[in-house]
């Protein structure tokens, strides 16, 4: 895909864009008014890739037990484990647990505000910074993801894909997108939110949308150039492999034998070594000194 300069605006008012978000935003719990600038940060995290259907019900209980990172960072590795549960990519939570504890430590129990400084914390990278500062402190700064860059890939550039991210060039396109007043925060969520619920990567829903002029429909839809995208696979993969480690650790308050791993993956035992080795890397996994396995904090 050849490479896209910003440089152009979009031609439609940022208020047809904020009325359809009024009127058709989902009811996300995250996004109710009395949600702190912690619970928000939880909520990136969890929704790291990671479907919003699969963080709906665990998000609730973990902000009502953990409310603060002071809380969070009291809690032991191993619980905050444990309540991770089935969202996948438990290394999210480790560093989740890491970042509560610097921000109790370092920050007065408050999450920064400034994206620099963000950016300093475990597991916050460019995009969470901004989403937090953009979302629980309503700075006005670019929020870019793969909903986002779609949408301007379609509406402003013509095309079907976005193609590579490039940070820069990103950045550039949506900030020059942003009304220069106090209705930029909400422009940015409600362009995420087109991206997520109507200008679809599978089946965009054109007829909903609220932009006039958009570029790719002018311009017939015409389809994504190259070959298609490869659908990411989980079944039989490592990952699962690691899941189903992890829900025997889980399932125990106290270590467990290598034997009792190992009936949790019988298919390929060199692929189950090899996820259980990639988990002890990870340090989401503990070796006792008498040969056991626990989840890290229970060694």
């Amino acid at each position: 895909m050849p490479h896209i300069m910003p440089h152009r605006r979009m031609k439609f008012a940022p208020n047809e864009l904020i009325d359809w978000y009024d009127r058709s935003r989902r009811d996300l719990p995250w996004r109710a008014p009395d949600v702190t600038a912690w619970q928000i940060l939880v909520s990136e995290f969890m929704l790291q890739q990671t479907p919003v259907a699969r963080v709906l019900p665990v998000w609730p209980d973990w902000v009502r037990r953990w409310p603060t990172p002071s809380a969070t960072a009291a809690a032991s590795a191993a619980d905050v484990l444990r309540a991770w549960g089935k969202l996948g990519y438990p290394r999210r939570a480790k560093r989740l647990h890491e970042c509560a504890t610097v921000i109790a430590r370092d920050h007065d129990d408050v999450v920064p505000d400034d994206v620099d400084v963000l950016m300093t914390l475990p597991g916050v990278g460019s995009y969470t910074a901004r989403a937090i500062a953009c979302f629980a402190y309503r700075r006005a700064v670019p929020v870019v993801d793969t909903n986002v860059r779609r949408v301007v890939a379609r509406a402003v550039h013509g095309l079907a894909d976005a193609g590579a991210p490039s940070a820069a060039r990103d950045h550039a396109d949506v900030s020059a997108l942003l009304p220069d007043d106090e209705r930029a925060p909400k422009f940015s969520i409600a362009l995420m939110e087109l991206g997520a619920i109507v200008c679809t990567a599978r089946a965009p829903r054109c007829g909903l949308c609220p932009l006039e002029g958009c570029a790719w429909q002018g311009a017939g839809c015409p389809p994504a150039e190259g070959p298609a995208r490869r659908v990411q696979t989980y079944a039989g993969t490592d990952r699962q492999v690691r899941g189903r480690l992890l829900d025997v650790l889980r399932a125990n308050d106290s270590p467990v034998t290598r034997a009792e791993l190992d009936v949790a993956w019988l298919t390929d035992p060199v692929q189950r070594d090899r996820a259980l080795d990639s988990l002890l890397a990870d340090g989401l996994v503990t070796r006792t000194v008498d040969g056991r396995f626990a989840l890290l904090g229970e060694g």
